[in-house]
């Protein structure tokens, strides 16, 4: 199993900055890709930003060159730094990971919970 816990969500102004974390933790997995995704109530979770274990990361349009997607893969982490947000970024952000079971060639998906993230004067 891997568990995957966000945190640093939070009520902030227009423009403002906000650093989401998740942290996986298993101890019979290897975590490939570790993504971020959000969702507005009624709407599709919609994908934000990719990261693989080989450093490889992507942004979705709607974020790039305001969101940073990092990665540290000695502590299972991957990071979301978000900066010059507006209102419409205000959503449940979720961590999503990809992973092997070791000694296999079987991938499962993970979810965390969510954090909540709000822009708003």
């Amino acid at each position: 199993q891997v568990q995957l816990v966000e945190s640093g969500g939070g009520l902030v102004q227009p423009g403002g900055s906000l650093r989401l974390s998740c942290v996986a933790s298993t101890t019979s997995f290897s975590i490939s890709a570790m993504d971020w995704y959000r969702q507005v109530p009624g709407k599709q979770r919609e994908l934000v930003a990719v990261t693989t274990s080989g450093g490889t990361t992507s942004d979705a349009d709607s974020v790039k060159g305001r969101f940073t997607i990092s990665r540290d893969n000695a502590k299972n982490t991957v990071y979301l730094q978000m900066n010059s947000l507006k209102p419409e970024d205000t959503a449940v952000y979720y961590c999503y990971a990809r992973a092997r079971r070791l000694g296999t060639n079987y991938e499962y998906q993970y979810w965390g919970q969510g954090t909540q993230v709000t822009v708003s004067s």
